[in-house]
């Protein structure tokens, strides 16, 4: 049985990472939220320690590392965006394999200085890109690498609609979620490359606090996609009905992937805890992704490179 920490435990994401850990055998032994709304603990793990400042929470992870048998072996992170690089360096300071949800940091310069305190405490650092392990995802990746060799056409529409608590939270805040490019955005990122290759191009159309647009192309994809908050991009079928909106078409195919999630971030521990899940280098290319969608100046799309919803952004 391991020993875990939870970092973030009030966050949306929180419960799967404790189900998670109660799902694969392991126990939660501490959790740290500045909020104090984590009421889920009772029901997976009413006996963890918890606190509402990190520097109670570290002191009691250095005290538990003093008691034979006591030491905490995982710290999962769960906190807001802009929190997870000074999170992940504390948990591998502490002799702990750290389990991130993503994005890890903003910038290849901090993936690299991760990579650092990975050589320098010889632990590990494990990315959550559980869409990597979802049934539709794979059976599309084994038909792209199993078929002839040329570039598919993709578009790729996410709309996950935000009431106005989104732009008074961190997530609304650039400087903490790096935008939603970043915050909704780059796990489909991760997955376009683990499907279609080696990213060739990337080009921004349109971005603002709530939804972005642009083209990416990949060695054996040309992906126009769309990224939306607002409630006003679902389709007209399910607005009112749904507030999240998943879809992607492969040379017109559409592909399902809108269920199948709730139990991806299990199956990311077992590979982790069986040392077979994603580090550093496997996150690099996403996180290189985002980083140029942020810096980047939107242009007019080409012919052919436009998303068929950005003509509504545009006026």
């Amino acid at each position: 049985m391991q020993r875990f920490a939870l970092l973030g435990a009030a966050g949306y994401i929180a419960p799967r990472h404790m189900r998670a850990i109660k799902e694969t055998g392991n126990q939660l032994v501490s959790a740290c939220d500045i909020n104090d709304s984590v009421g889920v603990i009772d029901s997976l793990s009413p006996h963890s320690e918890f606190f509402t400042e990190f520097e109670r929470f570290y002191d009691h992870a250095w005290s538990l590392k003093r008691q034979p048998g006591k030491a905490l072996d995982y710290v999962s992170v769960c906190s807001p965006n802009h929190l997870h690089h000074a999170h992940i360096n504390a948990g591998l300071r502490l002799g702990c394999d750290v389990i991130c949800e993503k994005p890890l940091v903003p910038s290849l310069h901090l993936l690299d200085d991760l990579a650092h305190t990975e050589q320098q405490t010889g632990r590990r650092l494990w990315n959550i890109l559980q869409l990597r392990h979802h049934p539709s995802i794979i059976d599309l990746k084994a038909r792209v690498q199993g078929g002839a060799a040329h570039k598919h056409e993709v578009d790729l529409t996410y709309v996950t609609s935000r009431g106005k608590w989104y732009m008074e939270s961190w997530k609304g805040d650039p400087r903490k979620s790096f935008g939603v490019a970043t915050n909704i955005g780059v796990h489909f990122y991760d997955m376009l490359h683990f499907i279609f290759g080696k990213l060739q191009r990337n080009v921004v159309h349109f971005t603002d606090l709530s939804k972005a647009a642009g083209y990416l192309e990949y060695e054996h994809a040309r992906v126009r996609w769309f990224l939306s908050i607002d409630a006003n991009d679902l389709p007209d079928a399910v607005r009112g009905s749904k507030p999240t909106w998943r879809s992607i078409t492969v040379d017109g195919q559409q592909i399902e992937f809108s269920e199948g999630f709730t139990d991806l971030h299990t199956v990311s521990y077992q590979k982790v805890l069986a040392g077979q899940g994603y580090g550093i280098e496997d996150a690099r290319h996403c996180v290189e992704t985002v980083e140029v969608i942020r810096s980047a100046t939107p242009v007019t799309a080409r012919d052919g490179e436009g998303h068929r919803l950005l003509n509504g952004l545009l006026g």
